[in-house]
């Protein structure tokens, strides 16, 4: 099952450290199958506050997901955009193929009847 990570950046700007960690970073995602869905596009809000933008990245699998995080070669640029950039990162699954939110719902439901 696919596995993506999430950066809300909250707060991008463009300095030397960034451009540097940018240049770099498609390195450290290739030996893990990564690769990017979504960098730094203009967000609709629909709702809630969203200030900034988003990064989107996908891997096969969360174990390469959490692989490549945890790295030398990406611990080593992280800081070049931790600094400037106030930002959270998740990792989270995917959805399995055939995913059903009706069944999902059933489940939930057959769950809180048991509590």
């Amino acid at each position: 099952m696919p596995a993506f990570a999430l950066a809300h950046l909250r707060t991008p700007q463009i300095n030397e450290d960034v451009l540097a960690y940018l240049e770099r970073i498609q390195a450290t995602l290739e030996p893990f199958g990564g690769r990017f869905l979504a960098h730094g596009p203009e967000v609709d809000v629909r709702e809630g506050d969203w200030p900034g933008t988003v990064v989107v990245l996908e891997f096969p699998d969360r174990q390469q997901a959490h692989a490549w995080y945890d790295s030398p070669a990406y611990q080593e640029i992280l800081p070049l955009r931790t600094r400037h950039i106030d930002a959270s990162a998740i990792i989270f699954d995917g959805v399995a193929p055939g995913f059903d939110p009706g069944r999902k719902a059933a489940e939930l439901r057959a769950q809180a009847t048991d509590s």
